[in-house]
């Protein structure tokens, strides 16, 4: 495993609690070998538990900030983007992460430094770690930097959020506490070598939102996409009723 201090230089600050950082790089796996007389809670898990939330909302807070002209749907969709796992492990591997890691035996012979859940989260767990060792300041700077330092157009929040119609859907209808989108095959037509496919999702028996392309998964995505713009219009006109 590399010194502490090399990846703190990565992150551009030296811990007052060094146990922190130690914590949020120690893998369960690690702990079930060698922590039999430690407490249970020494492993990452609820660092990267309280990670997850204070980057859900300083991510939140900066889109709504610089973008303030933009609605809902489009930050959700590019908020979905940034706090992914393959964006984390993204971040996660350009600070050297797994280089850091604590890992049991079986997790470092099957390739766990390299593995993008547990290099999320335990990029999640670090920013939990940041937090509680230094405050909100140095934790906005960090995710500001390491997480935020993507393409920032509207444009481009479009771009990302086509990729992303269908999950920002489910996170949707789970906010609103409805039933979960269900997606079905309506029609497939066209030759063999160009076939086009019609899918339809329904939120229950009163929303739906049908659409044609080339692919399935293209077909799912636009057709998330036009019943993500009737859940729009539908929860405007609520905000609109005396």
């Amino acid at each position: 495993m590399a010194p502490l201090e090399a990846l703190e230089e990565k992150l551009g600050y030296q811990f007052h609690r060094r146990d922190l950082l130690v914590r949020s790089l120690t893998h369960r796996s690690w702990l079930a070998e060698h922590g039999a007389a430690l407490p249970e809670n020494c492993d990452n898990e609820q660092l990267e538990f309280l990670g997850d939330s204070i980057l859900g909302f300083v991510v939140s807070e900066s889109l709504v900030a610089r973008h303030p002209a933009l609605r809902e749907g489009q930050l959700s969709q590019w908020k979905a983007h940034l706090v992914s796992a393959a964006h984390l492990h993204n971040c996660a591997r350009a600070l050297g992460l797994g280089d850091h890691l604590r890992l049991g035996r079986g997790e470092e012979r099957n390739g766990g430094r390299e593995r993008k859940t547990l290099l999320a989260n335990a990029f999640e767990a670090v920013i939990a770690a940041l937090y509680l060792d230094a405050g909100m300041g140095a934790t906005r700077a960090f995710v500001e930097e390491f997480v935020l330092s993507v393409p920032e157009t509207p444009g481009d929040v479009e771009s990302i959020g086509r990729l992303n119609h269908k999950s920002v859907l489910q996170e949707r209808t789970q906010a609103l506490g409805l039933p979960v989108p269900r997606y079905t095959i309506v029609e497939t037509s066209g030759p063999e070598h160009a076939k086009i496919f019609t899918v339809e999702v329904r939120i229950g028996s009163q929303l739906a939102g049908r659409a044609s392309a080339s692919s399935k998964k293209a077909a799912s995505q636009l057709a998330a996409q036009l019943l993500l713009e009737k859940l729009d219009f539908v929860e405007h006109r609520k905000s609109l009723a005396p």
